[in-house]
């Protein structure tokens, strides 16, 4: 394996397209999301220093219909997928850890589906800030509105009045396409149940 430094918007896989690698997060985050024929896309799970990214590779196939792609800058352990075919081949602990991995990546998903039927704006955004709070070093990473906006598949102007909102109320600073979490605990009682039912699952399975 190879340590490397991933910045944001760093294509991991493509739709479609046989990966060459898979990589291991230490710090920062990586967004999975689904793209439509129009080119739209939405995000239906993130990935930090608790899994991997190349779960279709793991479970046998060589290609998936998702991309994958850098979000938060970070580093990351990056293994060749034929490597990672071998070593799970074998049984043992890493097979066993993807295998409960895979079970956790379910849940945040199927979470996911939930969340945004049934839940505000406000309270699915501050769910993802805490998600991605959870899988970086410090409290403070670079996110624009429009970015947020495409991952939630939400228009860019409801994350701007969100922003502002909860800069009022004291749970974040924006500034210059960098945030920084200030009140962990309010956005905790702002954000829907989801954030800690798959929280929960996470340790549950991971810890």
């Amino acid at each position: 394996m190879r340590e490397v430094e991933l910045a944001p918007g760093y294509s991991l896989y493509n739709q479609h397209e046989p990966s060459r690698y898979v990589y291991f997060p230490e710090t920062g985050t990586a967004s999975i999301v689904t793209v439509l024929k129009d080119g739209t896309e939405t995000e239906v799970a993130s990935v930090g220093n608790e899994g991997m990214i190349g779960l279709p590779i793991f479970s046998g196939a060589d290609t998936g219909p998702r991309r994958a792609s850098w979000q938060i800058a970070g580093r990351a352990w990056r293994m060749d997928a034929a490597r990672l075919r071998t070593e799970t081949r074998r049984g043992g602990a890493l097979s066993h850890a993807l295998r409960r991995f895979a079970h956790a990546m379910f849940t945040g998903i199927a979470q996911l589906a939930t969340c945004n039927r049934h839940h505000t704006i406000k309270q699915r955004c501050c769910c993802w800030l805490l998600m991605t709070h959870d899988r970086i070093e410090g409290d403070q990473f670079e996110m624009t509105h429009e970015v947020l906006a495409q991952l939630l598949g939400v228009r860019r102007a409801g994350i701007t009045v969100i922003f502002g909102g909860l800069q009022n109320e004291g749970c974040i600073e924006y500034r210059r396409g960098r945030l920084a979490i200030l009140n962990r605990r309010k956005l905790e009682k702002l954000a829907c149940e989801c954030y800690g039912v798959v929280r929960v699952e996470f340790d549950r399975l991971l810890g």
